[in-house]
């Protein structure tokens, strides 16, 4: 039985995603691992070498899953709604970044 709560758009699930990530430590490892991320996306472009855009997957999942399962003690968004969550995850990166979130 599948009792996720389901969207129609994107604008529905950002409350929700904003809900399960509602401890400080989680959003702040959420951003670290994004911002690993970009940072190994951009040496996969200027290296030439693809290896590191794995190490984006890993560094950006591995930070986010360390908050959920440690600090907000709930299961990642991603498990559930992968698309929305992971635009989720930008959108709360660019809502953290411009200060619309507190770090």
């Amino acid at each position: 039985m599948n009792d996720a709560p389901r969207f129609s758009s994107f604008r529905e699930f950002y409350p929700f995603y904003l809900g399960e990530h509602r401890n400080r430590t989680c959003q702040r490892l959420h951003f670290t691992g994004s911002s690993l991320a970009i940072g190994c996306v951009l040496l996969a472009i200027v290296r030439a070498n693809p290896w590191w855009l794995l190490a984006a997957l890993v560094s950006g999942y591995a930070f986010a899953w360390i908050g959920h399962f440690f600090f907000e003690k709930n299961r990642p968004a991603t498990f559930r709604h992968p698309l929305y969550s992971f635009m989720g995850d930008w959108v709360m990166y660019k809502d953290i970044l411009t200060g619309k979130i507190p770090f």
